[in-house]
């Protein structure tokens, strides 16, 4: 037994952990994240763990109203948090449809049926995996572990929760006078390094700081290492000695990180799912699987025909690649549930690819199927990271693992709504041509995921990037974040480093600060006050561009 569980004294009803007033509460903070959340992933390419941030928020409003629990708490936040990783998956992967074709069409029809399928397939298939990660392996999951330790720390006082919303007021005053006002610049760039094909500088982000504060000095450091390898040692360095033009730098910069991020789900295949395939799968498929888990699911098995249906149908994928969909979404699932629990990083998109060049090698599916393809299993591989991390706070702190999953359920399906309406306002706002532009929505796995259903740029760096991310993977070499920083432009990676920078230097000068996790509220608050009014100012765009029409 651990530390933390032998801290929580006693184990209470469900009716006292699942309640009306938590649920409420829930699903207004399930509106807001998931809109944030589709603000941040578009924005930066880069989505932290949002639950610390939602503990605190379910923390501070339940004891507003008094006589809570700590599992009263866990469960809010656990409905809080799903619509975040909804939004995650959608980002990811949708926009590269606008990317890779600015006059494509995409019906809502399409789009909603694949979030709403993607969100049904993670919340079944995390029930069935559950026990195995969770309760047999007993994997660490990290957020969720820092999850259960803030709400006991929690317990003591609200001091935690005030610093949060002042933090996150002073991001949102930053970012009205940043973006509404124009008062502040949004960016400071090095004009000479612009006129390299180099995008040198920083963005006036508190919200890309905080990305960088949370994510912490290592993997920060491993990101901006991949940034100086993609734009000064390729596009610099490469053009400078004459070993290629500027367009050929790109498209090698561009394929060498893609390559890196789609070799680390190789290598999470190769490493950690197939040497355990039988442990992990097997269980699935023993007698009363179904019907032995926390929550009955002998409903499951129809409600996947159904849904094959409906991609077949509503999505136009064929009946193959609905197959090959549903089939991907059990393996990716897996996965994330593995890479989450080792190492707190979930790589959701580059299951998409993987799927998603799977159905394509096997079906005549067209660009925009394969996108939604790619779609549903990282919205079912995003979620089931998020509820997974929820499952180890829960059983640590005792919850009961089926009001947490009710819970998710309520978030999940409010973050598919609101994740697709944030989309549309988003696109309406700011048109198809905003996706993939540097200086408005960079949307770099969704630049990814276009790549690999129109062409990947420069094959040869793509392969290189392929092995290597899967041979660094395997020797625990943190590559995802390398090859995020290859692909991204440089003034978002300088930015996140700040960051960095500031987590290394605070756990060293100021170690019981650090310990106390105040700068990780702080950093929340930032995260979440920027992209609460990113997409606000959004939606206040889009009605006057609808409203002018």
């Amino acid at each position: 037994m651990s530390d933390i569980q032998k801290s929580v004294k006693y184990a209470i009803s469900f009716k006292e952990q699942f309640t009306v007033r938590g649920m409420i509460i829930g699903a207004i903070g399930a509106v807001i994240l998931t809109m944030s959340s589709m603000y941040v992933a578009l924005k930066l390419g880069a989505l932290p763990w949002p639950i610390i941030f939602v503990a605190l928020v379910s923390m501070f409003c339940l004891k507003v109203l008094g006589n809570t629990n700590i599992n009263e708490i866990n469960v809010t936040h656990t409905a809080m948090s799903a619509g975040a990783m909804t939004a995650g998956g959608l980002a990811f992967t949708i926009p590269g449809i606008f990317i890779l074709d600015k006059e494509a069409d995409l019906s809502m029809a399409a789009l909603f049926a694949t979030v709403f399928g993607g969100v049904i397939l993670g919340l079944i298939f995390t029930a069935l995996i559950r026990k195995y990660f969770v309760v047999t392996k007993e994997l660490p999951y990290p957020m969720g572990q820092a999850a259960a330790e803030t709400l006991i720390v929690g317990d003591e006082g609200g001091q935690k929760s005030l610093t949060l919303f002042i933090s996150l007021g002073i991001a949102a005053i930053f970012t009205v006078l940043r973006d509404w006002f124009a008062a502040i610049p949004a960016t400071i760039m090095n004009s000479s390094l612009v006129g390299k094909g180099v995008y040198g500088g920083i963005w006036l982000s508190p919200m890309l700081i905080a990305v960088g504060y949370i994510i912490g000095p290592l993997f920060i450091g491993v990101w901006f290492l991949g940034a100086i390898i993609g734009d000064f040692g390729i596009v610099i360095g490469g053009t400078a000695w004459g070993w290629w033009d500027a367009g050929t730098a790109s498209a090698i910069k561009s394929s060498l990180g893609i390559g890196l991020m789609v070799g680390t789900g190789v290598g999470i295949i190769v490493k950690g799912i197939l040497p355990k395939a039988k442990e992990i799968f097997g269980p699935m498929f023993s007698k009363g699987a179904m019907s032995g888990s926390f929550i009955n699911l002998r409903w499951a098995p129809i409600v996947m025909v159904i849904l094959a249906f409906v991609f077949t149908i509503v999505c136009d994928m064929g009946i193959i690649a609905s197959i090959i969909t549903l089939l991907g979404v059990w393996l990716a699932t897996s996965m994330s549930a593995q890479i989450v629990g080792q190492t707190g990083i979930n790589p959701m998109e580059v299951f998409g690819i993987i799927v998603l060049l799977a159905a394509k090698a096997v079906s005549g599916l067209g660009h925009t199927e394969a996108f939604l393809v790619a779609a549903v299993v990282a919205i079912a591989c995003g979620l089931s990271g998020d509820v997974m991390n929820d499952f180890k706070a829960g059983h640590l702190l005792k919850s009961d693992p089926k009001a947490q999953w009710i819970g998710e359920c309520i978030g999940g399906i409010i973050g598919a709504f609101v994740s697709v309406g944030v989309f549309y306002v988003i696109l309406t706002a700011y048109g198809p041509e905003a996706f993939g532009n540097p200086e408005m929505f960079i949307a770099p796995q969704a630049g990814a995921v276009a790549a690999m259903v129109g062409g990947i740029p420069h094959m040869t760096s793509f392969l290189i990037g392929l092995v290597a991310g899967c041979v660094l993977y395997c020797v625990n070499f943190p590559v995802m974040t390398l090859g995020l920083g290859v692909y991204l432009p440089f003034y978002l990676s300088a930015t996140a480093f700040i960051g960095g920078a500031l987590k290394f230097v605070v756990e060293k000068a100021a170690p019981d600060w650090d310990k106390k996790g105040t700068g990780l509220i702080i950093a929340s608050g930032l995260l979440g006050g920027e992209a609460v009014i990113g997409v606000i100012i959004a939606l206040i765009q889009a009605i006057q561009g609808m409203s002018a029409l």
